[in-house]
């Protein structure tokens, strides 16, 4: 897993709105449990003397409801959510959430853990809990027994003043209901309210209003869904209501694409006399917004402009001096997050990044731009998500959680080490760059954010575009081997393995931060994958730093009983190692699917048969092409050697699900192919 994400805080974290209200990650669940082991729940009456509100009526009326039938198997439903957005004339509003879960299986528990986000710019002015167990007994949780805690640290994050309260109330079993009210003043940073009404749960009633002051309007963007008028209320105040949403259920689906790319919503921008950004619902307003929160801090200092010189020196070519300050950037740069309020959002000024080489996503693309506008290049910031799709074009809004750059490339210029380009629709040419992510080369772009969106923040010039998917061949595996198969059924020999770009990931991150240790044992379970009771020797790396050029793997195998025999006949796997399996069932296809990423894989093994044998069969060549992908094999005998080769390309990161039969062709034929057998017979 990359973890780069959540530095540039994503909508759902700037309203609850957007939210899958009511599931907390593990770590909370724990503090819940030993903090509440002791207090719990208290049985909800009339007049108790701890004052505690009984079990509301829109709770008992939501519970009663009649349940339909469901497509598959959902571990809990959404039986009511309503929310009330509330807009001041300064700009401020107020959030009232009610919400209605029930739990239907035992895996649905994590869903009946009400909570509420809040920092430093926002207060929960209120949080009230309600349940009633499967056998009927109505709770209400005491306002003490609500804890209050941190948000958990990810991925290099030092510090967030976001915040949680939440509760553990009794019943969260099958058959329980779990309900919860709160409100919340929040101080929106940019003048948008998102509603997301559809995730992995099926919900059935929902209600979302906002309600605006004298002389404010609105308006809507949707995204993967058609437009719904909202219904005036009068007195400023708009509705939109939903019914028997469906879940967006991918267990078990294979080569699945990620929630958030499939999850309806809608934003609503508002403007109005008292705000001093007002949003006009465009993405060029969302750039602008942006650019008056990061304006001022790229801007160059001396000393940044003195390292910049120094890396550059000698250097007259475009990407020669790009690529010198990028890897600076990517890898001298610590990521490291502080947020506070809206510096979720803001970055930190390039001097103060520079000064303590550390940031975080939004950070490292600032002092990029701060960097290179010192050496006469000029970068934007680029707004993306880290999950392939979340972000949609037709909808425009302030909702991915990762900040990458984008570097403008000279008019007029070329060079065959330009890639991950994208030509913008003022004509000017952007070269995409992450400089958070450390093991993606310059030039080239990390797999999750291919064939994905962008908002680029280029002031009146700010627009959405579509991020690049890159040439297979510029993510690869290359692998080698020659082998001596004896009578007896083993094989010793040696095996070579490159790889590039994204596919040397893994290698690159185990061989960088684990000891010789841990080394060996990553590649023995890779070895495992393919033989059992194989032993690996000699094992050697090269170029684990060097992200321009091949990681190269070496090492000796020895495999007993890698050949079988049937009575006389002795067979042979001629694909020694590696596998490209594809996860694919027989189902009916309803979602796209994702390849996850563009690569070709080459295999070349040699195989020298044992004296006393001869080659009775030999495996059926393949070749299959789908458009998307293609997979071409060969076994061939030279002499008394076995010769195995095959390559596979994938040319697209996403395929709709009308071409899910071609993925299952594919699927078989390649699965075909990593089993087939040589057959070999006594003779001369």
């Amino acid at each position: 897993m990359k973890v780069r994400g959540g530095t540039l805080r994503a909508a759902a974290m700037q309203s609850s709105v957007a939210a899958g209200h009511g599931r907390v990650n593990g770590r909370v669940a724990i503090l819940l449990v030993g903090a509440l082991a002791v207090g719990g729940g208290i049985p909800a009456r009339a007049g108790n003397i701890f004052g505690s509100q009984p079990v509301p009526d829109w709770v008992k009326a939501a519970a009663q409801q009649k349940l339909p039938e469901f497509h598959g198997n959902p571990k809990a439903v959404v039986l009511l959510e309503e929310t009330t957005y509330t807009v001041d004339q300064k700009g401020q509003a107020v959030e009232h959430v009610r919400r209605v879960v029930k739990i239907l299986r035992p895996q649905g528990r994590d869903y009946g853990y009400p909570s509420v986000w809040y920092d430093k710019d926002s207060k929960v002015l209120s949080l009230h809990v309600w349940s009633i167990d499967p056998a009927g007994h109505e709770y209400t949780v005491k306002d003490s027994d609500i804890l209050d805690v941190g948000a958990p640290g990810e991925g290099g994050e030092l510090y967030s003043d976001d915040r949680e309260k939440v509760a553990d109330p009794p019943g969260r079993d099958p058959g329980g209901i779990i309900a919860y009210e709160y409100e919340k003043r929040e101080r929106p940073y940019l003048a948008e309210a998102n509603w997301q009404f559809q995730d992995d749960l099926p919900r059935m009633q929902q209600r979302f209003t906002i309600a605006l002051p004298v002389g404010y309007t609105y308006t809507t963007t949707w995204a993967r869904h058609a437009k719904v008028e909202g219904i005036d209320l009068e007195n400023h105040s708009y509705r939109w209501e939903m019914k028997d949403v469906p879940a967006i259920d991918l267990d078990h689906v294979p080569m699945a694409p990620n929630e958030g790319a499939l999850a309806a919503r809608m934003t609503v921008h508002y403007a109005g006399p008292g705000l001093a950004q007002p949003q006009d619902g465009t993405w060029q307003g969302i750039g602008e917004w942006y650019d008056g929160l990061s304006r001022d801090r790229l801007v160059s200092t001396p000393d940044i402009a003195a390292k910049a010189a120094e890396l550059t020196a000698g250097k007259t070519d475009f990407y020669d001096k790009a690529e010198a300050i990028g890897d600076f950037v990517q890898q001298k740069i610590r990521y490291f997050v502080i947020e506070m309020g809206v510096g979720g959002y803001q970055p930190h000024a390039a001097e103060d990044i520079f000064r303590g080489r550390y940031g975080d996503c939004k950070d490292k693309a600032t002092l990029l731009s701060a960097m290179l506008s010192s050496v006469g290049i000029h970068s934007a910031l680029l707004m993306v998500d880290s999950e392939r799709g979340v972000i949609d074009p037709d909808a425009p809004s302030i909702w991915g959680n990762h900040m990458i750059g984008a570097i403008e490339i000279p008019k007029g210029y070329d060079s065959p080490k330009l890639h991950s380009v994208v030509t913008a629709k003022t004509g000017k040419r952007y070269l995409i760059f992450d400089p958070t992510w450390y093991l993606t080369p310059f030039g080239q772009l990390e797999d999750n954010l291919q064939g994905s969106y962008g908002v680029l923040m280029e002031g009146k010039e700010s627009q959405v575009i579509e991020l690049p998917v890159l040439d297979p061949t510029l993510n690869t595996i290359r692998r080698t081997g020659k082998f001596e198969l004896s009578a007896d059924g083993s094989l010793k020999g040696s095996v070579t393995d490159l790889r590039f770009g994204d596919l040397a990931e893994t290698r690159r991150q185990v061989f960088s931060s684990e000891g010789e240790k841990k080394q060996t044992e990553y590649m023995n379970r890779v070895i495992s994958q393919d033989f059992t009771g194989a032993t690996m020797t000699g094992l050697k790396v090269e170029n684990v730093d060097a992200l321009n050029k091949d990681l190269t793997t070496t090492f000796d195998l020895q495999a007993s009983h890698f050949a079988r025999f049937t009575g006389p006949l002795l067979m042979v796997r001629p694909r020694v190692l590696g596998s490209y399996g594809l996860d694919v069932d027989r189902k009916a296809r309803q979602v796209e699917i994702d390849l996850e990423q563009t690569m070709q894989g080459t295999d070349e093994y040699d195989i020298e048969l044992p004296q006393g044998y001869v080659v009775d069969e030999l495996p059926d060549p393949v070749k299959i092409d789908v458009g998307f992908a293609s997979y071409v094999s060969s076994t061939e005998l030279h002499g008394r050697v076995l010769h195995y080769s095959r390559t596979y390309t994938v040319k697209q990161v996403t395929v709709p699900a009308t071409k899910y039969p071609e993925v299952q062709q594919l699927a078989a034929a390649i699965a075909a192919d990593e089993d087939s057998q040589a057959i070999l017979k006594r003779g001369n």
